[in-house]
């Protein structure tokens, strides 16, 4: 057994989670709320019961529902949204990410040597891992090798990850501690980066041949798992972020009940877990929607390729900047079990998402799940493909034929529009992120960060969806400016969208009446204010299950 799904099981049946939140009534007064129902757009005040919302409506019709025991809270005309749902995050790596060394800062070969020799002075003798570093934004965009990290840190092993955790690359100690050398060859979908001249390992790993190293790094502890937990869960709290749907692996479950018994737990959890193990929830009867409304299973994740910035991500043509490659498919896809087991995973009613980021990739996954559909009983199977960030025009409508949800995470757009075309051309750009015609074609269109490798911060994702400004200023009325959306759609993709990708659109993702108490207050008016400002507007408050867990 991978993982433990014995002791969730006894934990859902026999343990109550601990109470709801105690029956108190809180009025919030005087907002601009906006409820993302369609029935009922807008309001003045909420009223929370518990943990649910009892009532949605004007200030003067709340008045007679307010009495001397009811705790009320003047939002002196603040915006107040459902609570923010991310699509995609890497939960506890982002907590270890906030604990641990940061590369992302380093804007030059010089500065990103200099983090890491200051953090192995700080912590010798121990691996160095994580950082999330990115050569496009330093001086020469050439990736890092061995020899670079062995001028900073020879004396300890080392294998840090580029931001989007296809690739990584490692000092010589690392190397040798995992038997890499120039004889050794690439995996199935996965590249060891070699020297042309002498063959030698340069030191970057990508995709699946980044497990050389990963298998040979001490796993973390119970203990330092949970710490990350904890760290994780007081970022969302900042940020208004009430549930994530996480990727999830054996250990995070550990950590994520020991959370929930001891009242820490102030973020939903959606877990989707590595297809490869979807043998175990067939086990154990496990479909969609098993769990209750703090912690679910029941989604599996899987890859089909790689990602743009490691030249992984799989098209049908070559890349422009490597015209030796189309990219990777990955392993799954050319021995056959990705299909073998979509087809039996989806006929148990598990939920299936797959990371696709190349036009191919897309196109592949698209003609999977028709197939699925028509051999497989019909159900509502709710098929997700995560990131779909180049998806070919003549694609789109398949989307919304089949009823794939299109799972993305917008920020990326901003960044990778700063490198993305000399990658790919002028023309593949074209349909890059294509979020307006995910929506005009009628696919369900949600949202997240994908968190460590972005931002977590869900206005920085509606501001990217919005503005399409990339983080270089060199497109100040957008990148590829057609497919903008409008701010009211942002919301709904970050809030009742993600909740239909989980299922749970009759729970929260909205704010209406017997629906969860997740709500967050803005410190400005998105909806009105210049879109270019919504990346400096802050969270003032963010209830969930009913409780105030952050005020600024």
């Amino acid at each position: 057994m991978k993982f433990r799904i014995i002791a969730y099981l006894l934990l859902v049946f026999s343990f109550t989670f601990f109470s709801q939140a105690q029956q108190m009534k809180t009025a919030f007064i005087n907002g601009k709320i906006y409820t993302v129902n369609e029935r009922q757009s807008y309001a003045e005040s909420v009223i929370v019961e518990g943990n649910k919302i009892s009532f949605v409506g004007s200030n003067e019709e709340s008045k007679s529902l307010i009495d001397k025991s009811t705790k009320v809270i003047d939002l002196n005309g603040k915006l107040m949204l459902p609570g923010f749902i991310d699509n995609h995050v890497h939960f506890i790596s982002g907590g270890f990410y906030l604990l641990g060394i940061d590369l992302r800062p380093a804007n030059s070969t010089t500065e990103f040597k200099q983090i890491l020799k200051d953090y192995a002075e700080k912590h010798p003798g121990k691996w160095i891992t994580g950082g999330y570093w990115d050569h496009e934004k330093w001086e020469v965009n050439d990736l890092p090798t061995k020899e670079m990290i062995d001028e900073a840190v020879s004396n300890q092993p080392v294998f840090v990850d580029r931001l989007d955790g296809h690739m990584g690359v490692a000092n010589s100690l690392a190397l040798k501690m995992a038997g890499i050398t120039k004889d050794t060859e690439s995996p199935d979908g996965g590249l060891i980066v070699k020297d042309p001249i002498s063959g030698e390992p340069s030191g970057v790993l990508k995709d699946n041949a980044m497990y050389f190293i990963n298998k040979i790094i001490p796993e973390p502890t119970e203990e330092e798992n949970y710490e990350a937990l904890l760290a994780a869960i007081e970022e969302t709290k900042k940020l208004g972020i009430t549930s994530v749907q996480d990727i999830t692996y054996d250990a995070a479950l550990t950590a994520f009940q020991r959370a929930r018994q001891e009242g820490k737990l102030t973020c939903r959890i959606y877990t989707r877990w590595p297809i490869s193990d979807y043998k175990d929830h067939i086990d154990k009867n496990i479909k969609v929607g098993y769990g209750n409304e703090y912690l679910r299973m029941g989604s599996l994740k899987a890859f089909a390729d790689g990602s743009l910035g490691s030249s992984t991500a799989w098209f049908f043509e070559r890349y422009d900047q490597d015209t030796l490659t189309t990219g990777l498919a990955m392993d799954i896809i050319t021995d056959g079990n990705m299909e073998k087991w979509c087809l039996d995973a989806d006929n148990n009613q598990l939920q299936i998402s797959v990371h696709a980021i190349g036009d191919k990739a897309n196109s592949f996954m698209l003609d999977l799940f028709a197939k699925i559909t028509n051999e497989n009983p019909e159900w509502d199977r709710r098929f997700r493909i995560e990131h779909a960030q180049h998806v070919r025009f003549e694609d789109i409508p398949r989307f919304a034929e089949l009823g794939v949800i299109a799972s993305a995470q917008p920020y990326h757009c901003i960044d990778d529009g700063v490198w993305a075309e000399k990658r790919i051309g002028p023309n593949r750009i074209k349909y890059t992120y294509p979020f307006k015609s995910f929506l005009d074609a009628g696919v369900k269109l949600c949202f997240g960060t994908d968190w460590y490798v972005a931002p977590l911060n869900p206005l920085w994702g509606i501001y990217a969806a919005v503005t399409r400004r990339t983080l270089d200023d060199k497109n100040p009325d957008g990148w590829v400016p057609e497919q903008k959306i409008s701010v009211e759609d942002a919301i709904k993709c970050y809030t009742i969208n993600s909740a239909f990708a989980s299922f749970e659109e009759n729970i929260k993702g909205s704010i209406e009446v017997g629906k969860l108490a997740d709500l967050v207050v803005l410190s400005d008016d998105i909806l009105t204010i210049n879109p270019v400002e919504i990346e400096n507007v802050v969270v003032e408050i963010t209830v969930f299950d009913g409780k105030i867990i952050y005020q600024r």
